[in-house]
């Protein structure tokens, strides 16, 4: 059995430390975004629906195309094609190609 809760864009988050609107919050295989800044111990919420504008590496060889796979490098935050045999976690697809100059992709949250 199971009861609605609701639609699932944003789903609750309580984090230990201070968030920052945009901030990229991976919690095992989800990735999802910060809707609002939260508070160290307050509860907020967190979009695993959507699209966005994330941090990618510029430079030679760092363009991705319109339809790639994106994976999350919680580390150096930022977006890449590695999934790096899962330490990445997936973000979802790229919408908008991005080229070896740019610092963002923008990709779709894919849950």
């Amino acid at each position: 059995m199971a009861t609605f809760i609701h639609e699932g864009a944003r789903i609750d988050h309580t984090p230990m430390a201070d968030l920052a609107a945009g901030d990229v919050v991976v919690q095992g295989e989800l990735v999802g975004v910060a809707s609002l800044g939260i508070k160290a111990n307050m509860l907020g919420a967190l979009a695993i629906d959507g699209v966005f504008d994330f941090a990618k590496a510029a430079g030679v060889g760092t363009a991705i195309a319109a339809g790639a796979q994106v994976y999350w490098d919680d580390t150096a935050n930022e977006a890449t094609t590695d999934a790096a045999a899962g330490a990445n976690k997936l973000i979802g697809k790229v919408v908008r190609a991005a080229t070896d100059a740019d610092a963002i992709v923008r990709a779709r949250l894919n849950q």
